[in-house]
């Protein structure tokens, strides 16, 4: 079966949101008939269900190697049966998994970024008996999450199929669904006869949540045997809007844990009140000292090399985010001024507080002066950030608010010679990356979701959130792209996590619509760099 060539296409198709009102897209685009994907697809539904059932059952928290163990000697199966051939590539933690399958006639090599491992889970937090055991559900009257049968997604139920279903798990979306996506995928142009139209390489990471710290010294070793022409991410949820979209850029993430001491142990506040300093007020006004009150960070030079001009400007303006509904979805109103939109804050490096600790707090609050305090902090890193100058400028503020830092718990000695006392301790997971519009992927996967959707895709610049792809686009000097294929509120690193069973089953068509497109056709103008 070969694709079919056609200057336009005509859809009247979304796999994420509301149906599309039909209208002719002029893509140049040769990929296959957007019916020819689906019908495709559809054979292998059912399929792709069990699959998905039986992978949500493997626990694969990272901090429990032999869980992950058993992750990736399923996936060696899994890759085995499709044609694929496998091996581990050591790092000083968990294994990564490479799987290789040439393509006749490719005449490029397409690297597709997967992951495997998830976060940690309560399960007293799950509406559900088990994270680990997949439970299809349905809204109920009231609006909250009922599970039914498994039954009705089976052989003579299809029509029943509600695109709306949830299937509950852990790493249901974030990130075991993209897997099994794109096995199914290749599963469906087996079937078919159909080649994908590159040579397929897939590195399967198995501590991304843990910020993936053995992958950058894995890509430097293992860089002859990970070269490709292109790195493609299947991972993450789309626009809000629930449109095609993608990405060409994410920050990078670095952290902070600062904490600052007071007393050797917890002092009574009427005793020593006044008197003893009290390490959380200290640590609440270094905090304070950091941004302003428009939320734009203080710290000279922290937005040093960061400029939007009009042309980039507008391009992020073409992302329809409806900011009012963000924030009443949110429940806030009037958003930091980092700058004038979402799209454009995206743009640069963020300095986040994601925790605080100092003392005790609700029926257990107690009359003390703590002995010490807490933050964690976060940095996003964007493609101009230099990691280690971020973090330098970071302590360098503190040390000028008259604090002398150290790197281990305090002696006697150090708390008696310096009055304002703090601990600094830094770590940098991995560098942002951005890749130009019209780079060979760009055109690619722009093409693809045109030819399947009807309409062009969202095109983000830079998304807010980190994924570990820099140590590639550097090491083996690629372009990336992320294609997002889950629902937006899928409740990822969170109980309940879930993928709508429409996004699911879009996701798959994605891939095959991915797999099958010819890597010639053109992209509009504008280079997102």
């Amino acid at each position: 079966m070969t694709a079919s060539p056609r200057a336009c296409a005509v859809v009247g198709l979304s796999l994420f949101a509301a149906p599309l009102s039909a209208a002719p897209i002029c893509a140049q685009t040769e990929g296959l008939d957007p019916t020819e994907i689906d019908r495709l697809a559809a054979v292998q539904e059912e399929a792709a269900i069990q699959t998905f059932r039986e992978f949500l059952r493997l626990p694969n928290d990272a901090h429990f190697p032999d869980d992950l163990n058993r992750v990736i000697q399923w996936l060696e199966r899994a890759f085995a049966e499709r044609g694929f051939a496998t091996r581990r590539l050591p790092t000083s933690g968990s294994d990564l998994l490479l799987a290789e399958r040439p393509a006749p006639g490719a005449t490029r090599t397409a690297l597709v970024y997967l992951q495997a491992d998830g976060q940690p889970v309560d399960p007293s937090a799950w509406d559900q008996g088990s994270p680990w055991e997949p439970v299809l559900k349905a809204r109920g009257e009231g609006g909250g999450w009922q599970a039914i049968p498994w039954e009705r997604l089976h052989a003579g139920a299809a029509a029943e199929r509600d695109p709306e279903w949830r299937i509950f798990g852990r790493s249901a979306s974030d990130s075991k669904g993209p897997v099994v996506q794109f096995l199914t995928a290749m599963g469906a142009l087996d079937a078919a006869g159909i080649p994908p139209t590159v040579h397929l390489k897939v590195i399967v990471d198995t501590e991304e949540e843990l910020g993936s710290p053995p992958l950058p010294e894995a890509v430097e070793c293992f860089r002859e045997d990970l070269a490709a022409d292109m790195l493609v991410i299947f991972d993450g949820p789309p626009h809000a809007s629930g449109r095609p979209t993608l990405s060409f850029g994410a920050r990078g993430i670095a952290t902070i844990t600062l904490t600052v001491y007071g007393p050797r142990a917890p002092q009574h506040s009427g005793h020593y009140g006044n008197y003893v300093p009290n390490p959380a007020i200290r640590l609440a006004r270094i905090l304070a000292s950091m941004k302003d009150e428009h939320g734009r960070v203080t710290i000279p030079g922290y937005y040093d090399g960061v400029t939007l001009d009009e042309k980039t400007r507008a391009m992020l303006a073409q992302v329809p985010d409806d900011e009012s509904a963000i924030q009443g979805a949110m429940g806030f109103g009037g958003a930091d001024s980092v700058a004038g939109t979402l799209q454009e804050a995206l743009q640069y490096p963020s300095l986040n507080v994601r925790g605080l600790r100092a003392g005790w707090v609700g029926e257990q609050a107690r009359t003390i002066i703590p002995s010490e305090a807490t933050a964690e902090i976060d940095i996003r890193l964007v493609r101009e950030s230099e990691p280690d100058g971020l973090i330098r400028s970071i302590r360098q503020h503190v040390e000028g608010l008259g604090y002398h830092l150290i790197d281990a718990v305090p002696t006697a000695e150090d708390r008696l010679r310096h009055p304002r006392l703090a601990r600094f301790e830094h770590q940098v997971s991995y560098r942002a990356f951005r890749t130009d519009f019209d780079s060979e992927p760009g055109r690619w996967l722009y093409a693809a979701l045109t030819n399947l959707f009807g309409e062009e895709p969202i095109r983000i610049r830079t998304m807010g959130g980190s994924i570990p792809i820099a140590p590639f686009v550097s090491a083996l000097e690629v372009p990336a792209v992320i294609v997002p294929t889950v629902n937006p509120d899928n409740n990822q690193h969170s109980p309940n996590e879930n993928l709508r069973l429409g996004d699911f089953l879009g996701g798959l068509r994605i891939m095959i619509a991915v797999l099958t497109q010819p890597l010639r056709d053109a992209a509009p103008s504008g280079n997102g760099g």
